[in-house]
């Protein structure tokens, strides 16, 4: 009989430990739901729909990488790059509404673009770029005198000389040889 007491009194304790425990899990989580971190919605964002097309005949530009640098304000948001499909789109939905967007594009064979948007209000912002072949860039100088501004298509390098440069001096200990072959193709020989 004490034996079954004992049992029926370890059992009850054992309960009300348990409902303690229970109890005491409970209401920690609900007091760090009070003391923590709060919810915030996201802030609603639009969808920016870049396109990039040739400007000469509006055929789309596969594989252009189009950049996306937002910011709000002060605050900067950060960048995201994306390359076009085969109808020359490249889309992105996570920019805030209401910020500025600097969108830069780079094809090969085409001269970088670059542009800032304002989003505002609008959910959708739809942004056609017509890319352009490199231009001529602007110099004061060519070669060693000054020209005044020559403006010349492509990139602008030094000419460089198709005839191999000889030393003005030899060394009275090293062997003269000499080529009877001229270099070919702007080839310089060693």
């Amino acid at each position: 009989m004490q034996q079954r007491i004992r049992r029926s009194f370890a059992g009850v304790v054992a309960a009300l430990l348990m409902a303690a425990l229970i109890g005491q899990f409970a209401s920690a989580q609900d007091s760090t739901r009070q003391k923590g971190r709060k919810y915030k919605d996201p802030p609603p964002t639009a969808r920016v729909v870049v396109t990039v097309v040739k400007a000469t005949n509006g055929k789309p530009i596969h594989n252009a990488a189009v950049v996306f640098h937002s910011s709000k304000g002060d605050k900067d948001d950060g960048n995201l790059e994306m390359k076009t499909d085969e109808q020359g789109k490249a889309s992105i939905d996570v920019i805030p509404m209401g910020s500025k967007v600097e969108v830069q594009v780079i094809a090969d064979g085409y001269a970088t673009f670059g542009e800032d948007y304002e989003l505002g209000t609008d959910t959708t912002k739809a942004i056609i770029i017509k890319m352009k072949r490199p231009q001529g860039q602007y110099s004061a100088y060519t070669a060693d005198h000054v020209v005044p501004g020559v403006s010349k298509p492509g990139v602008q390098e030094p000419a460089h000389s198709a005839t191999p440069t000889t030393p003005s001096t030899t060394s009275p200990t090293a062997p003269s040889t000499t080529s009877t072959t001229a270099p070919t193709s702007g080839a310089q020989q060693k």
